[in-house]
């Protein structure tokens, strides 16, 4: 670089797969700074390795401990500091707002270097509304807080965006087909590798192909708004009955006319028909 950095926290986003998408600015400023703050060293020291660049690196991940952030803190308050991830953009369902909120709260600079991101990359190729979205990290691993999730979100109007994994992907579908029937679905795998794919579809369109074809790598989920079309009496009955797992008659169907604009009275009788 032809001047030294600034001292302060630079949030550096970093390749989710193709080494390339890591921009000039970022690479300049990986050399430039005095250590950087990352989740797991071997990882970013490969990236590192790969640039040519020798770098202190710092572990500071979910388990970091205070005394680790606060000589991030005092290093970044004369020196500049550099934070990035495994992978992708930093604070995107990772360690790091603490750090940022200290700096913050220190009067020091933070600024970001943009690039790569997962949930941004994987709305872009689905074709999926993209003028709102909302991003909820990972689906929890456990059946009812996966549903519970999905029914809390189900009715947002908006295009939903999580984080999967390969083994619980058909779970996962399996749910949003029970929880949020007629949705259209997207599945972003392996983005910007050698077996990038994004497959739309129903949830039965993709359990079927995700049965016959096991997935790998990472994995981003997207679910479709709430359709304009009208929801059919076995829809409404299926979302009910999830609904009545947890929830009164009156609140199921208070939910379930929020999701789908039907009558909340007829509703309510039918959640009475279907409760045991």
């Amino acid at each position: 670089m032809d001047q030294p950095l600034q001292a302060g926290l630079y949030i550096v986003a970093t390749p989710i797969g193709n080494l390339g998408d890591l921009s000039r600015r970022a690479s300049a400023v990986l050399c430039g700074v005095a250590a950087v703050a990352c989740e797991d060293t071997r990882v970013t020291g490969k990236l590192m390795q790969h640039l040519g660049i020798k770098q202190k690196l710092i572990r500071y991940d979910d388990h970091a401990s205070e005394a680790t952030r606060d000589h991030l803190i005092a290093m970044a308050a004369t020196q500049a500091v550099a934070l990035v991830s495994d992978a992708g953009t930093p604070l995107v369902s990772d360690p790091g707002y603490q750090l940022v909120r200290a700096a913050r709260l220190h009067g020091i600079m933070v600024t970001a270097i943009p690039g790569a991101s997962a949930p941004v990359m994987a709305l872009s190729l689905s074709g999926l509304p993209s003028d709102r979205f909302l991003f909820a990290g990972f689906l929890p691993n456990k059946d009812k807080a996966r549903r519970a999730v999905l029914k809390e979100l189900g009715a947002v109007q908006t295009t939903l965006i999580f984080f999967d994994t390969a083994p619980r992907l058909l779970a996962s579908l399996r749910a949003i087909g029970e929880c949020l029937p007629g949705r259209e679905l997207a599945v972003a795998r392996e983005l910007t590798k050698l077996f990038e794919e994004c497959r739309s579809g129903s949830p039965q369109d993709l359990i079927d192909h995700y049965t016959a074809h096991p997935p790998r790598g990472e994995i981003v989920l997207l679910i479709g708004p709430p359709g304009e079309q009208e929801t059919s009496a076995a829809d409404a009955d299926a979302l009910l009955a999830v609904a009545l797992e947890s929830l009164k008659p009156s609140q199921a169907a208070a939910e379930v006319a929020r999701a789908t604009g039907l009558d909340r009275k007829a509703l309510y009788a039918r959640a009475l028909e279907l409760k045991p």
